[in-house]
């Protein structure tokens, strides 16, 4: 974590200040090439209990990606700053997906997600003095193609370990763009981060110039 404070760009109310709850270098690469400059700040959580309620509470997708960024961005302390959480679940036929933990759960995942449209429920939430100000959850839509074993072998050998940085074990900036036939939705949601709705939300409240 760091308590680093950059300073606004041209674009941002030179008053206000951002903070990214979020270890993702993703993350931070979206805003920053939309001209907005923000301190990175990892939250010290436990995802997994959070998760393991939501299983047992019988929590949807959505909402666990919503509790998820919540709790990222309320263990932030910068009550001066807004504060950007964000999380992102895989649901595909009834199951939730999470970041495969080798390169054999990886190769399980898309296995089970080859020929299938699967969902990424995206969610941010804003917060400033301790308290959610704005939330929104993305729903953006993947339909993989029936690509065959070989094919598989080949880009779980280039992606290596970089596919257990997503909870759908590929990189659509990257060639896990070779996996799909179809993709709807925002471009910057499948990223982890839903651009449109967090940029009006931040004009609403004069983080950034209208």
């Amino acid at each position: 974590m760091t308590d680093l404070v950059l300073k606004p760009t041209p674009l941002q109310n030179s008053d206000s200040l951002l903070v990214l709850a979020s270890g993702s270098v993703t993350r931070r690469h979206l805003l920053n090439s939309a001209g907005l400059s923000c301190s990175v700040m990892p939250p010290d959580l436990d995802e997994t209990e959070l998760k393991q309620k939501g299983s047992a509470e019988g929590w949807s997708a959505a909402e666990i990606a919503l509790r998820l960024a919540e709790a990222k961005a309320l263990a932030v302390q910068k009550p001066d700053a807004f504060v950007i959480g964000a999380d992102q679940v895989l649901s595909c036929n009834g199951t939730l997906y999470d970041k495969p933990a080798s390169i054999n759960a990886a190769r399980q995942q898309l296995e089970a997600l080859r020929g299938q449209t699967h969902t990424l429920h995206t969610a941010v939430v804003v917060c400033h003095q301790g308290q959610v100000v704005w939330h929104h959850v993305a729903e953006p839509k993947l339909t993989m193609r029936a690509f065959s074993s070989l094919f598989l072998e080949a880009y779980l050998a280039e992606e290596g370990t970089r596919c257990l940085s997503s909870v759908g074990a590929y990189r659509v900036e990257g060639p896990g763009l070779h996996l799909f036939e179809r993709i709807e939705g925002e471009y910057a949601a499948i990223l982890g981060l839903p651009l449109f709705p967090l940029l009006h939300a931040l004009r609403d409240r004069g983080v950034i110039l209208s």
